[in-house]
């Protein structure tokens, strides 16, 4: 408990393994034979509280099952007088009083570890959920740039579809900035707390690992694709910040890193589809300043890093099927990211709401 709640690193605690394992697999049951996934993430959405409530109940009845034991010497072996006592002291109930010096010391031990446990489980709730809404304001934020579910190369589409060339750059700079801080938080706060790793965003279609993977993807592809222009140190540098959370994070929860993998080794990722997200930002007037072929070498050179581990983590926690991010423990076809359908002249009447709105703010 002490572990898990207080000491700031990954401790593997056999206890707090176990209900998680044990809930996953319950949850995994009740899942399988949904299809939509919709539906799934609705159900999962539980999968992490539900292991946190697990866990707490397993600790105060194991507590009690230990006091209990400890006092039956004192109760000449009525195991029924003994869990009252627990009961009463460590729920400070009161209704058992202790009738000795021996299980009085014990009653007063049980009470203190009542509190401390109620009041250890109090505090670690608010910090565990203060490093999930840091995390979630931008995985919120990333879905107007890089779409729902995100991927890489609707990040620089979108980035440059509505900036021109100068801007786009500087405003990719910023926001490699910003990822590279969030990469250390969630680093930091998901290998301590490893419960944060399996909870699911309020937006079906959001993930933290599917936001960061695409916004490392998308510096990947601008230092291959544009190396002149590319905001090389930020890129750089989140893409190193991404891939040690990674391999941080995985470390954590037992799931194999590779410190250092063959940049010769093959991706998921093919050069067709490398090939077909390169024309996608040609179509939007990219400034692509080498070819596929000239770039794919430099995007494989650094997907390398990342994209096991990324894999591995995307299907233990069952993350939305966003492009470029590999198989699920469920049937699934990548999903394109979302795009908002853009209205002309034509759609709009002249009644319409929103005409009417914008005319009257003007």
């Amino acid at each position: 408990m002490i572990g898990t709640l207080i000491v700031p690193r990954p401790l593997h605690s056999n206890l707090s393994r176990v209900t998680h394992l044990v809930t996953a697999k319950i949850f995994f049951a009740i899942t399988k034979p949904v299809t939509s996934y919709e539906a799934r993430d609705r159900i999962l959405a539980w999968q992490s509280p539900m292991a946190l409530f697990v866990r707490l109940l397993v600790w105060v009845i194991l507590f009690d099952l230990s006091f209990s034991l400890l006092l039956l010497p004192f109760v000449d072996g009525d195991y029924w007088a003994a869990s009252s006592e627990a009961g009463s002291a460590m729920f400070t109930l009161g209704y058992a009083a202790p009738s000795n010096v021996g299980n009085t010391v014990l009653v007063y031990v049980a009470a203190y570890t009542g509190l401390i446990v109620i009041a250890l489980q109090i505090g670690y709730l608010p910090t565990l959920y203060a490093a999930f809404n840091r995390r979630e304001s931008e995985v919120t934020l990333l879905v107007s740039r890089a779409g729902s579910p995100s991927w890489g190369p609707e990040l620089l589409v979108r980035t440059r579809f509505g900036m021109a060339a100068q801007t786009s750059t500087s405003e990719l700079s910023e926001l490699y900035q910003r990822w590279e801080r969030w990469a250390a938080d969630v680093a930091e706060s998901h290998s301590t707390y490893l419960t944060l790793v399996w909870f699911r965003s309020p937006s079906p279609q959001s993930n933290w690992l599917n936001s960061l993977l695409s916004v490392m993807d998308a510096a990947a592809l601008q230092l291959s694709l544009s190396p002149g222009s590319a905001p090389s140190t930020r890129a750089r540098l989140v893409l190193r910040m991404g891939f040690t959370c990674l391999n941080q994070v995985a470390r954590a929860i037992r799931i194999p890193v590779e410190e250092d993998p063959d940049p010769d080794s093959e991706l998921d990722v093919k050069f067709e589809d490398f090939q077909a997200a390169v024309e996608l930002m040609r179509a939007v007037d990219y400034p692509v300043e080498v070819t596929a072929e000239q770039a794919w070498p430099h995007f494989r050179g650094w997907r390398v890093n990342y994209e096991k581990v990324a894999y591995a983590l995307a299907y233990a926690i069952d993350a939305p099927p966003s492009m470029w991010s590999g198989p699920r423990r469920f049937a699934s076809e990548p999903i394109m990211p979302h795009r908002p359908k853009n209205r002309t002249s034509k759609d709009v009447k002249p009644d319409d709401p929103q005409m009417i709105a914008q005319r009257k703010t003007r």
